[in-house]
């Protein structure tokens, strides 16, 4: 059996003895089968002789032989598709600290409220981590956008692993990739030195940008979004974005930038947005105005920093259905007790391509 990735694996029947051996091994059946019919074989030599009667047994092996060789070439290669599931889950206590010491069987899986069987189980996981800053450089936020700069420049370098990789993105009218997905950290500096503003605000677009191109690496991938929450280029939707998301294993960390709190104009509908579609994705949203930027960029690496990966593979699905919603519990706490986070679901369609 060969997996790899959990994309599948292939089972083959096992080989047949090679034609010489089988032919050696079925003149000794044939032989032995011959000398047990002493009077057939005794009647038959006399009628064609010993040796004609022996050349019509060989004759008898090698079509018995052809024939079994030629099953055996029909033999198919039956190839099972098996997808991992992979769950990132963060698990708070009532205070809201991060609960770091659970093991496996502290946790239960249920997809769309069928019970699964754990398979993988990590702790601050080691896997690579791809993260993308995407950052508001619209007029509503124009303001805020160097002191955005200095604090992403110091995340990015506290954040980054030799196996991590991050780029950066800029939105406004338009969404606009300063940096290609890298290590270096000079290269990141020189993207969030070129920050430009603009007058609206595509943060659908963005968020669907971004997911898409977060969906090609493998290993955890990270949206992290700087803004007001209101989207006025109106191309993408809100539920485009979600779906994004989550058909590429997204998870948003959503860090809202209000300009002024009071502010008649203040979006509230665009703020839900960005709460709902990190609860959704499984990320998690932080007020920029409870500390400031380098404390809502400071929690969002150590809520990465303290995540159990879970993996299972589906048994028992709900036939039909291209969207599975999943839920992760604590069984032996008390519903009160702790919460966890994690994606509320995943495409069937999208985990079959490797997605």
């Amino acid at each position: 059996m060969k997996t790899s990735c959990g994309l599948g694996s292939d089972v083959t029947t096992p080989r047949a003895p090679s034609f010489s051996r089988f032919l050696r091994k079925g003149w000794e059946r044939t032989s032995a089968r011959v000398r047990g019919f002493s009077h057939i074989r005794q009647n038959a030599s006399e009628r064609m002789g010993h040796g004609a009667f022996l050349r019509l047994a060989c004759i008898a092996l090698l079509a018995l032989a052809a024939a079994t060789l030629a099953a055996q070439d029909s033999v198919a290669t039956f190839h099972v598709d098996v997808k991992l599931v992979s769950i990132f889950v963060n698990v708070t206590d009532k205070n809201g600290a991060l609960v770091g010491g659970l093991t496996q069987n502290d946790f239960s899986v249920y997809e769309d409220g069928r019970p699964q069987q754990i398979a993988v189980f990590e702790r601050q996981s080691e896997l690579p981590l791809n993260l993308t800053l995407a950052i508001d450089t619209s007029g509503s936020v124009h303001k805020d956008m160097s002191e955005e700069a200095s604090a992403a420049r110091r995340f990015a370098h506290a954040i980054l692993r030799p196996q991590d990789q991050m780029s950066v993105l800029q939105f406004a009218t338009e969404v606009r990739e300063l940096t290609p997905f890298t290590n270096k950290i000079a290269q990141i500096d020189r993207g969030l030195s070129e920050l430009q503003g603009d007058f609206a605000t595509a943060l659908y677009d963005a968020i669907c940008l971004g997911s898409e191109k977060l969906g090609k690496n493998p290993g955890r991938k990270v949206l992290v979004l700087i803004s007001d929450g209101d989207d006025t280029a109106q191309s993408s939707t809100y539920a485009q974005a979600l779906e994004a998301a989550l058909r590429n294993e997204v998870m948003i960390y959503s860090l809202i930038d209000v300009p002024i709190e009071a502010s008649a104009g203040r979006d509230l509908g665009g703020e839900h947005a960005l709460i709902t579609i990190a609860e959704q994705t499984g990320g998690k949203y932080f007020y920029v105005s409870d500390g400031g930027l380098d404390k809502a960029f400071a929690k969002v690496s150590d809520d990465l920093r303290t995540q159990y990966l879970i993996g299972y593979y589906p048994r028992h699905q709900v036939p039909g259905t291209n969207f599975h919603r999943l839920t992760v519990t604590i069984p032996r706490a008390a519903a009160d007790e702790f919460n966890v986070r994690n994606k509320t679901g995943y495409y069937a369609d999208s985990a079959l391509k490797g997605n």
